[in-house]
C-alpha cells in the first residue's frame, strides 16, 4: 500500500528518534500503535454494520471491488467472451439512411 522497504523504514525511525528524542519515542510509538489499533477496530465495526445493512443478497460483495484500480482492471482487462458467444452490444444495428438525405458536408477549416 505505502510502499515501506527497509531504508525508508530506517530514515523515519532516525526522524523519529530526532524529533521525540530517545526518552519519549517509547510512548509515543506505543500510543501511535493504540491509536491505530483503535482505527482499525473502528473501520472493521462499521464495515461489519455496513454489510448487516445491506442484507443477505450482498453477502458475497466485497468491498474491495469498489476500489478505483480494481475496478477498472476488473472490467476493462477481464477476459474477452468466447467466440461462440455474442459481444454485448453486437446486436445493435446501424440507423437506416433517409432516402434522398446528403451526408453531413464536411468543411476542413472548421476544424
Amino acid at each position: 500500500m505505502f510502499d515501506l522497504s527497509l531504508p525508508k523504514l530506517l530514515v523515519l525511525a532516525v526522524i523519529a528518534l530526532v524529533v521525540f528524542g530517545p526518552r519519549e519515542l517509547p510512548a509515543v510509538a506505543a500510543k501511535a500503535g493504540r491509536a491505530l489499533n483503535d482505527l482499525r477496530r473502528i473501520a472493521d465495526g462499521a464495515k461489519a454494520e455496513w454489510r448487516d445493512g445491506l442484507g443477505p443478497e450482498f453477502a458475497d460483495f466485497d468491498l474491495n471491488d469498489l476500489h478505483p484500480g480494481r475496478l477498472a482492471r476488473k472490467h476493462l482487462f477481464s477476459e474477452p467472451p468466447p467466440d461462440d458467444q455474442p459481444r454485448p452490444g453486437a446486436d445493435v444495428q446501424p440507423a437506416p439512411q433517409v432516402p434522398g438525405a446528403d451526408a453531413p458536408g464536411y468543411d476542413a477549416e472548421a476544424t
